[in-house]
């Protein structure tokens, strides 16, 4: 099981979760692979350095076997070489009860998922 990561300047619990993915926007779309999630966004990477709009809005598609899609609208955060983080913009309610119980069953601790969500609704 992939281990939550918190180094004190995150206030959002991340865990390391290896997943391919693929991310849009407009006409143009890109494979990626996970390789952290938080509720507050992710880090990508990408076969190639990134050199695309950083002011655009992108739509995240994670597509798991037996699981709901999780779908986010990102923006970008930072850029170095071919991986990129990305902020959650919005998330549906779905893809955002996925993605809690996702990050529950990796944090294995119900208090630090509720604080997340305090911190995400503030």
């Amino acid at each position: 099981m992939p281990k939550p990561e918190n180094n004190g300047k995150d206030q959002y619990h991340r865990f390391f979760y290896q997943a391919d993915a693929c991310l849009c926007c407009s006409e143009k779309t890109w494979p990626c692979k996970i390789t952290d999630l938080s509720l507050n966004g992710c880090l990508l990477q990408f076969e190639s350095p990134w050199s695309e709009d950083l002011e655009k809005i992108y739509l995240l598609s994670l597509h798991m076997p037996d699981q709901v899609p999780i779908t986010m609208a990102l923006s970008v955060s930072h850029v170095v070489g071919n991986h990129v983080g990305f902020k959650c913009e919005h998330i549906d309610s779905e893809s955002m009860s996925e993605l809690r119980r996702m990050v529950k069953l990796n944090l294995g601790d119900t208090a630090l998922l509720e604080r997340d969500l305090l911190a995400l609704a503030e």
